[in-house]
């Protein structure tokens, strides 16, 4: 009870609510009222799953007072309110690491930080834009005792028990002198049906209006009160596709998303038959801030007719899809289905798999720009269901995309075969963190000499262990280029008589480099460089790669093999040099400058940078 201070970051969140995000204010109505349309969804659901609430008559309401003498917007719900514990946790703390995000991603522009509330679940707060003291009064349904949060959205906040009759809660905002155009009728009605005309309950509006009464000198102003309902109140996955337009989509898209953009593309399907059940999808233009981390929040809701049952279940769609936002409406599940149910049941599994075909299918025949968009915010979490998702292995490998070695922007496992060499049929690749070292790799000078065209993979954590397990594509095989021999005109007589004639050179950077290198081979692979780098493929560890990974553990080392380039002027002088201290120097230097190439840093730096010196100075 009494005085608490508010979470650090949210203190923050509130200075920045009441000073800089000023460019659209409107939507902490919007926030509201559709936490109000949740808190009811939740009610809903446990009367008619609860025996206790079963005999309630109810029916769910949300309510907006304006009142102009008090400078007061009030806006109330009668769904499963809030006792003590939840105020404090909702309203004073934010469970999630969300808002640490939400700081993070603010990039100083106020319309688009505005955008990202809703994104973080950090709306309520919205209302300080507009207000300058707020109640929160809240009674939780079973429970006796209501409370009241009240803060100026400063430092602290109190909670105090107070009384109310019914569940459900009541906001109460005291407005700053500025803002009242929201006790105009006109402009919350604006705004309600701008961004809340679906929600499924019906919105209240009370207000005062001056009616008059008697003629000439006898007539008398009367303020009397009025209410009417300024939603249509129809859950707009059930309405006809016939019936509505882009913009009832858009909007609605923006309600249960808190997105301010429009989404790249919707998808609204009714599935009778076997099963029957409705789906409405959408695809985020800008893929959800909390995409990449473990809590992050699932987008889809779940309804049993018209009945909300969750939107917290991570299991409605594959985890790879979860930048979708929307709603499932099933007409067969029991609306008492457990969490456990629903990871077993087949109706949804059903479901499930007809969404996720629907998703990939309207992905694909995507075009142009927002084919573009769409990979640019996407490509990475297709690639994890290239991995989970064998079902839909094959289109999602329509839909993935890569960087080329000869190709400006981005290929597709399609465009690559459309190009390559349809007798070998295969498709050619590289691995490693950086776009930059990959494409000036020494491993990929026989390849463009020979005009082969190689992927550029530079995720290694994703690629690494995706690329191997995908085998292949339309009967073309996927290859490593560090594992395999490299492209090359020379005839295997003239590789034998190559290798005989460096051996006794080959030998001795063996003995000088010792346990640091596996191997040295004469290199078919290189035509600039003096010398390149490779994992044995061979050793066992190096087909483990991947396992560790998942587990987010360090790989182990895999031995290197030093590869030199018999061609290259420097190996061939270095055959001659006699000066066993200057042959060391030059030994290492390949070692090192071929590791530097593929982003791999020299064991021992100082002695690294001592060789050049040494060197350096010589040939001056």
């Amino acid at each position: 009870m009494g005085k608490h201070q508010f979470q650090t970051e949210i203190g923050q969140l509130l200075k920045l609510m009441t000073h800089s995000l000023y460019s659209n204010k409107e939507i902490f109505l919007r926030e509201l009222v559709s936490n109000a349309s949740d808190a009811i969804d939740k009610f809903n659901y446990l009367r008619l799953t609860e025996e206790q609430f079963k005999e309630e008559e109810w029916s769910g309401k949300i309510f907006i007072k304006l009142d102009k003498e008090d400078n007061s917007l009030t806006i109330g719900d009668n769904g499963i309110g809030m006792n003590e514990e939840d105020l404090m946790e909702n309203l004073g703390t934010i469970a999630k690491s969300g808002t640490k995000a939400f700081m993070e991603n603010l990039t100083g522009d106020a319309k688009k930080d505005s955008n990202l509330i809703g994104q973080f679940g950090v709306g309520f707060y919205s209302v300080f834009m507009v207000a300058e003291h707020v109640d929160v009064i809240s009674k939780k349904a079973g429970e006796e005792q209501a409370y009241k949060f009240s803060t100026d959205g400063t430092g602290e906040y109190e909670v105090t028990p107070v009384t109310k009759e019914s569940h459900g809660t009541v906001i109460y905002m005291k407005l700053k002198d500025d803002e009242k155009e929201f006790l105009d009728k006109w402009r919350v009605e604006e705004v309600v049906k701008k961004y809340s005309n679906h929600i499924a309950y019906p919105i209240v509006l009370n207000y005062s209006d001056v009616e008059y009464e008697g003629e000439g000198d006898e007539r008398k102003e009367k303020r009397v009160q009025k209410s009417e309902q300024i939603n249509e109140a129809t859950a707009l996955w059930t309405l006809p596709k016939s019936e509505l337009k882009k913009e009832d989509y858009v909007e609605f898209y923006k309600t249960i998303s808190h997105d301010s953009e429009e989404p790249l593309l919707y998808l609204h399907n009714k599935v009778e038959g076997a099963n029957e059940f409705t789906t409405l999808f959408y695809i985020p233009r800008t893929a959800p801030m909390d995409m990449y981390r473990a809590d992050y929040q699932p987008g889809v809701k779940l309804y049993v007719k018209r009945v909300f049952i969750t939107d917290d279940e991570k299991e409605l769609l594959p985890p790879y899809l979860r930048f979708v936002r929307g709603i499932i409406d099933s007409e067969d599940l029991p609306l008492n289905v457990s969490r456990e149910i629903l990871q077993e049941n087949r109706i949804l599994a059903n479901i499930k798999q007809t969404s996720v075909k629907r998703i990939l299918n309207a992905v694909k025949k995507l075009e142009g720009e927002d084919f573009d968009r769409f990979v640019s915010q996407y490509n990475r979490v297709i690639k994890e269901g290239i991995y989970t998702d064998y079902t839909n292995k094959e289109t999602l490998l329509e839909i993935v995309r890569y960087k080329s070695s000869s190709q400006e922007g981005l290929v597709s496992f399609e465009d690559y075969i459309s190009r390559g060499d349809s007798e070998k049929k295969e498709i050619y690749y590289i691995i490693g963190e950086d776009e930059k070292v990959l494409r000036n790799s020494p491993l990929l000078e026989a390849y463009k000499k020979a005009n082969i065209e190689v992927l550029i993979m530079d995720d290694q954590e994703v690629d690494s262990i995706v690329t191997p397990m995908i085998g292949t594509y339309k009967e073309w095989t996927l290859k490593d280029i560090t594992t395999i021999e490299a492209p090359d005109s020379k005839t295997e007589e003239e590789k034998k008589e190559i290798e005989e004639e460096f051996k006794p050179l080959v030998e001795k950077i063996k003995k000088t480099l010792g346990d640091e290198i596996k191997e040295v081979k004469i290199s078919t692979r290189l035509t600039e460089s003096p010398s390149c780098v490779l994992k044995d493929a061979s050793d066992p560890m190096a087909g483990m790669a991947a396992m560790f990974a998942q587990m987010g553990q360090e790989m182990p080392e895999i031995p290197l093999i030093l590869e030199i380039n018999p061609d290259h002027e420097m190996i061939k002088k270095l055959e001659k040099v006699e000066d066993n201290t200057l042959f060391d120097d030059m030994a290492w230097l390949l070692l090192d400058t071929a590791k530097l190439s593929e982003g791999i840093e020299p064991k021992d730096k100082t002695a690294f940078a001592h060789r050049i010196a040494k060197l350096a100075t010589k040939a001056i």
